[in-house]
């Protein structure tokens, strides 16, 4: 590789890994005159690199961001994190319906690696093997994902259309919902809108596969500060049916399993696993409902001893009636 080639790599390198560089360090690091620096600089802005000067006594260059995407350059663990991201969102695992985008990304960069790397992002196979669905699971697009993240980074009031999804009587067009929208998260391959709602004056999680936003976006908000202190403990307790960040599951039971506690513990979550003997442990579980709290026990392929209370016994007797009759 030319010198010349060589040492302009090494400039855009060095601009990358930190805001400001003044000019004098630069041809320092580089071993070249500031002359020379000078003429790199104007080498890369015209490649399309939006280098910029500032002044001061030391005065000195800064990569900015432009109106196009220019060349880029990564080092060989960002390269590598970069493939393997692209490559887990090409099997549906980012959840936003840009699998088609991701692979075409992961195809160009992959064509860029040098061989080195290219063995060790291939030799990450991914299958995706997702749960069958009576029908397919509808995915949050991309453009509604980036408009949500804009508004949540500005801080401004969003207006969107919300379909209710399945029960929908039909009627009239609902109007669009006020929101202070707060954060985007994802769970179980959705991703959902935790906004504060204007109208109901209270906090909302919005599947974002429903949200049709409109424009344009609100006047500025100053945040509110959302219960439980983080995000993840507030949708942990929404999903939970519960505006208590600290409460528990609305129904939890205690049973006794003729399995090692070792078996139970892979499959449960937010249980309790005590190990009691060999083949035999105590497990503490809880759930939305005592029907589908008992439900999620009686998966487990043992015999149970209901500890208690009294309402999980009945659900458990309830259930074995309706499946004696089925």
């Amino acid at each position: 590789m030319p010198k010349t080639s060589a040492r302009l790599l090494t400039l855009l390198s060095l601009l990358q890994t930190r805001r400001d560089w003044p000019g004098g360090l630069l041809a320092e690091r580089l071993d070249v005159s500031p002359r020379t620096v000078r003429r790199d600089v104007d080498r890369l802005r015209e490649l399309g690199y939006p280098i910029t000067t500032f002044r001061g006594p030391d005065g000195g260059y800064r990569l900015d961001a432009g109106a196009e995407l220019p060349p880029m350059l990564f080092d060989d663990e960002q390269a590598v994190a970069l493939a393997v991201a692209l490559r887990l969102a090409a099997t549906g695992g980012a959840g936003a319906g840009i699998e088609e985008g991701a692979a075409r990304a992961l195809h160009t960069v992959r064509r860029l690696m040098p061989a080195r790397l290219r063995h060790r992002v291939d030799a990450l196979r991914v299958t995706a093997a997702e749960r069958p669905e009576p029908r397919p699971q509808p995915q949050a697009g991309g453009d509604v994902l980036m408009a949500l993240g804009a508004a949540v980074h500005a801080r401004e009031e969003l207006r969107f259309d919300y379909a209710s999804g399945a029960g929908d009587d039909g009627g009239s067009p609902a109007p669009p919902r006020r929101t202070q929208p707060h954060h985007l998260v994802t769970r179980g391959g959705r991703w959902y809108l935790v906004a504060w709602d204007l109208d109901r004056e209270d906090w909302r999680t919005f599947r974002v596969d429903r949200i049709t936003p409109r424009t344009p976006a609100g006047p500025r908000f100053t945040p509110r500060e959302l219960p439980g202190g983080t995000v993840s403990a507030f949708v942990t307790a929404r999903f939970r049916g519960s505006d208590d960040v600290s409460a528990d599951w609305p129904c939890r039971g205690e049973v006794i399993l003729d399995l090692p506690a070792a078996a139970v513990s892979r499959h449960t979550r937010d249980g309790v696993v005590e190990e009691l003997g060999p083949g035999r442990c105590r497990l503490v579980l809880g759930s939305w409902s005592w029907i589908a709290l008992a439900s999620a026990i009686g998966r487990f392929d043992a015999d149970v001893e209901v500890v208690g209370p009294a309402e999980l016994k009945d659900a458990f007797a309830r259930l074995a009636r309706r499946f004696a009759e089925a």
